[in-house]
């Protein structure tokens, strides 16, 4: 059943005469990860303040000196936080939130819990809530240090459903009156503003039922990663270590089983894929070129599947006749990952065509430009090819990601 893998949670939101809203709120930790200045900005703008800030590890800071000192206090903070009474507890709750993204456009979801025995990163799996792209394993175990032995987790995790009728999680909009607002703010740094209310046991029950429903008539994928999907691998291996380092414990109730994560709907209009491009650098373009004519059996005759090439001044339209996965940029993938095998050259995944255009004047490099993704053939690639091509599309803008907001207790102090 669906009630079982996506549910209410104990939550954890601050006692906002202890904290402000706009201070405590803060972006996903995998973002502006090339920009200091943007978390400066935050630091400036926190300072002694309780807020989420003091709860996660900013990527940014991964690969710099003082890493093990940042995650100890981390994990002091949490302890803090949770002695000094700064939270209030909401038991067995569901949050819906509206989300204003910084171009305006409302994006709803339901923040609840996720069984991880119901979710597989692995390429291949066959389980009810999957990864939508390639799972990095290398990635995962800076996060593990962060949360093996935190005592609160709070989520930047978000993941879809394919309800193209907009009935599940869109219709708790007319229920709003009757529910506890819990937040209501602006976003630090431009973005935008959030608002959230605590769903009552009617309006849960109800929601569970169109879920429920949405499930009976979809396949075996039911829920897709839209966001953090690294942070939710993460917590599904600190799960399995922990079963296997206590074989003898029953871990069927325990909080490291769950991992706190927002629901959207796929079929929002705030939810745009953009397209992430290719350059390769440090190669011979020529024989690139010539590699993927052969491979993709490339031409300028009509075919499902188009790649724009970018050489210097040149920019070519090519379509690909021996495609080797559902979408173009996992047939130019795949092609790319091969040639590099055996070849001099270094990669990039690019946002911006302009700026694209501009690494690929160079004599060495090779830009490639790709089709934005029709999001409608998110669940279906998924179940075709197992996972998409890492790297595959971006959804929206880094001021749109989600921000911290509400904890959830993973781990007694």
């Amino acid at each position: 059943m669906i009630q079982s893998i996506f549910s209410s949670a104990e939550i954890l939101l601050p006692d906002w005469e202890k904290a402000d809203q706009l201070t405590w709120s803060v972006i996903a930790c995998d973002q502006f990860t090339s920009s200091p200045d943007y978390w400066e900005q935050a630091e400036t703008l926190v300072k002694d303040s309780p807020s989420a800030l003091r709860l996660i590890l900013p990527e940014l800071y991964l690969e710099q000196p003082g890493l093990e000192q940042r995650i100890e206090q981390i994990h002091d903070t949490m302890k803090e936080y949770l002695e000094q009474g700064i939270f209030r507890t909401y038991p067995d709750a569901m949050i819906y939130t509206e989300r204003i993204q910084s171009n305006g456009v409302l994006r709803a979801g339901i923040v609840g819990k996720f069984d991880l025995e119901a979710y597989d990163y692995h390429a291949g799996s066959q389980s009810p809530v999957r990864a939508t792209e390639a799972t990095v394993l290398e990635r995962i175990p800076p996060r593990m240090k962060v949360r093996e032995h935190a005592c609160l987790e709070s989520p930047h995790i978000m993941i879809l459903i394919n309800d193209e009728k907009k009935s599940v999680i869109e219709s708790c909009a007319a229920e709003k009156d009757k529910m506890q607002k819990l937040y209501d703010t602006d976003l630090m740094l431009g973005g935008g503003h959030i608002s959230g209310w605590l769903m009552n046991p009617e309006q849960q029950k109800a929601f569970q039922e169109r879920l429920q429903e949405l499930s009976e008539h979809t396949g075996n994928l039911k829920f897709a990663m839209g966001d953090g999907n690294h942070s939710l691998a993460t917590a599904k291996a600190c799960y399995e270590k922990l079963k296997q380092e206590h074989p003898e414990q029953d871990f069927s109730q325990h909080p490291a089983r769950y991992a706190l994560a927002e629901l959207v709907n796929l079929h929002s209009p705030a939810l745009e894929f953009e397209a992430i491009y290719r350059i390769i650098t440090e190669t011979s373009p020529e024989q690139l070129m010539q590699y993927l004519t052969e491979s993709l059996a490339l031409s300028e005759s009509l075919a499902e599947q188009q790649i724009t090439v970018i050489q210097g001044s040149e920019k070519k339209m090519y379509y690909i006749h021996k495609p080797c996965s559902a979408l173009a940029v996992g047939s130019l993938q795949n092609a790319l990952d091969s040639w590099l095998k055996d070849h001099p050259g270094k990669i990039d995944y690019i946002h911006g065509e302009q700026t694209l255009i501009s690494l690929a004047q160079s004599p060495d490099s090779i830009g490639f430009l790709l089709p934005d993704m029709d999001k409608n053939l998110l669940f279906s690639g998924v179940e075709k090819d197992g996972v998409l091509p890492r790297k595959t599309f971006s959804t929206g803008h880094a001021e749109d990601k989600r921000y911290y907001m509400e904890c959830r207790k993973i781990r007694e102090i």
